[in-house]
């Protein structure tokens, strides 16, 4: 499988980058980091500096029609930039309209709701975006892990960086019976 992982230039929080990427590595698939300019993404340990990462593809360049699944890592900065980008938004709204599993930790579920996608779907996410999720029509929840499947593709989502073993876990298990 090959697996995006769309981030901005600079805000991602590193080990929910670094986590779910070794965990996809791991498990034999392919992770392809996606963001909106080329170069280098800047990630953060909370509000300090970290390492940065190549950029593999960039949006806009790399059609979501080309990978079986999306991994949104979250950050305070990186979805904010995000959502303020229409095509990071369309490459997000895409696997929705494709039916192809979606995994959003922490504050990436920003980027949901501008996409327009959480709807009807139950999602959790760190705590401040619930007010965010209910006004987009999503019910949100105080839950380590959530597995929504009331859409087209199924989403899962987790509240911040002490839930990434078990959101790295439901995502593979998903992304592997989703046939991708």
């Amino acid at each position: 499988m090959r697996i995006a992982f769309l981030t901005a230039p600079e805000g991602v929080e590193q080990i929910e980058l670094t986590d779910p990427w070794q965990a996809v590595k791991d498990a034999g698939h392919e992770p392809v980091l996606v963001s909106t300019r080329p170069g280098r993404v800047q990630a953060f340990h909370h509000l300090d500096k970290a390492d940065t990462f190549a950029v593999d593809n960039v949006v806009g360049e790399a059609p979501a029609e080309s990978f079986d699944a999306l991994v949104l890592p979250g950050g305070v900065a990186n979805p904010d930039f995000l959502r303020m980008d229409e095509k990071a938004v369309s490459f997000v709204r895409e696997f929705f309209e494709r039916g192809r599993p979606v995994a959003a930790i922490c504050h990436a579920p920003w980027t949901l709701v501008e996409a327009g996608v959480v709807r009807g779907r139950v999602l959790t996410s760190w705590p401040s975006l619930r007010t965010d999720i209910r006004n987009a029509g999503g019910e949100w929840v105080d839950e380590q892990v959530r597995v929504c499947d009331h859409g087209p593709n199924k989403l899962i989502t987790s509240r911040k960086p002490d839930d990434l073993k078990a959101f790295c876990q439901a995502f593979l298990d998903v992304f592997q019976t989703a046939g991708v």
